[in-house]
């Protein structure tokens, strides 16, 4: 991945959640995607949430949850075969998001890491 490539996944990925379009925003991931998220433990029950199908089923609950979800982008970090995505939701929380992506350009894993909760 090129930093061209690394800023067109980010800005597309973010475009794509802040649409609330489901099936644009699972373009972006392959079929048996891996997916930790302390979010998707809270909402599912469970992490990691294993294959598209299963992320489409824990995004649909988790977009229903919260219509005024909305992502800013700050700043993203290009490695090898990966791409970081730090960026703030609606709840004014920093993220990081880390993709890796397989042979055909998909993302086979994402690692959400969430800001704490005291903000420090």
């Amino acid at each position: 991945m090129n930093p061209e490539a690394a800023r067109t996944f980010a800005d597309e990925w973010i475009e794509c959640w802040n649409s609330h379009d489901l099936d644009r925003i699972l373009s972006h991931y392959a079929d048996d995607i891996c997916f930790h998220s302390p979010r998707a433990h809270l909402v599912t029950g469970t992490s990691p949430v294993n294959g598209k199908s299963a992320l489409r089923a824990y995004w649909s609950k988790a977009l229903s949850q919260s219509p005024d979800l909305e992502f800013s982008l700050i700043e993203y970090f290009l490695g090898a075969d990966c791409l970081s995505v730090h960026y703030a939701n609606h709840r004014d929380q920093r993220v990081i998001e880390t993709f890796v992506f397989g042979e055909e350009g998909l993302v086979i894993e994402s690692i959400a890491c969430y800001q704490r909760p005291d903000n420090s």
